[in-house]
């Protein structure tokens, strides 16, 4: 999977769960600039 592909997954199944970019990252426990990045 490249990079683009990675990004609109984790979007797209961040949005099928209702949850904002930081919600994901609490859950995730990494960094919201981490996940912007990507």
């Amino acid at each position: 999977m490249n990079h683009p592909d990675l990004g609109n997954y984790i979007s797209n199944f961040r949005k099928e769960q209702g949850l904002t970019q930081e919600e994901l990252v609490e859950k995730c426990h990494i960094n919201v600039r981490t996940i912007k990045r990507i």
